[in-house]
């Protein structure tokens, strides 16, 4: 008897349903910029470069661990440290939705996203989404402006999660919105490290998507995905291919 088609897709967001418009270099400029400014209504002063630095930090720090301390942990305790004790919870809230107003503008969807999605969904597979992430309520905005929460049973982020991908947790977390094991769902993203062999190391199947990817050649012969498409509307015929592996 054949196995049954594998009927659960996991997507990776950025790189995978959604690109940047342009360079983001002057978007994060004017982001922080935008934060600094709206922590000076509080009368809180915090030169946009002195957060950058910090982020940078923090981006090192996460890479090395998978763990997701979040965009609002870091303001908070650099704002302690710069003497800023005890600022309300939605202060620092505004600083981040003032930033995140601005680098949301720099995302769109890519042009077979909405389709592809659809057309999965009309043949009855399960959608989730788990974005590597600094902060849950960025992705969800975002979501909620591309008008495509409908299409998906759930959307995770490592900031709600604390786990990044590769990190088996997260993968474990996303499966358990769905009940299932890691045969039963297959992953498609952009990047071969977080996506590609994230999935593979929980045992689930993977389909790399390469027209945003970024890789060193190494890791082309370290890591191996199931399947490599370059752009989502080749992805149904991919996925009936890919059975679910009975142990």
């Amino acid at each position: 008897m054949n196995n049954p088609l594998v009927h659960h897709i996991l997507f990776d967001l950025g790189g995978t349903l959604m690109c940047a418009r342009g360079d983001w270099r002057p978007i994060l400029e004017k982001a922080d910029d935008a934060l600094g400014k709206k922590l000076g209504e509080y009368n809180i002063k915090l030169k946009p470069k002195v957060f950058r630095k910090r982020l940078h930090e923090y981006y090192e720090q996460r890479e090395k661990d998978f763990r997701e301390t979040t965009y609002h942990f870091v303001l908070n305790e650099l704002l302690k440290e710069l003497g800023y004790a005890e600022i309300p919870e939605s202060v620092i809230r505004s600083a981040l939705d003032a930033l995140y107003v601005v680098t949301q503008s720099n995302w769109q969807l890519e042009e077979d996203t909405v389709e592809t999605l659809q057309q999965l969904k009309s043949k009855n597979y399960k959608l989730g989404i788990f974005s590597n992430a600094g902060d849950d309520e960025d992705v969800q905005r975002l979501i909620e402006d591309f008008g495509v929460r409908r299409l998906f049973d759930f959307v995770l982020t490592s900031a709600a999660s604390f786990y990044r991908k590769p990190h088996p947790r997260a993968f474990e977390i996303a499966l358990a919105q769905w009940n299932i094991s890691p045969s039963e769902a297959v992953m498609v993203g952009d990047s071969l490290e977080a996506d590609i062999q994230g999935a593979k190391n929980v045992g689930m199947k993977s389909i790399w998507i390469t027209r945003r990817a970024q890789f060193q050649d190494e890791d082309m012969r370290r890591i191996k995905p199931d399947f490599s498409l370059r752009k989502l509307s080749e992805l149904l015929p991919t996925l009936e291919r890919i059975s679910i592996t009975r142990i």
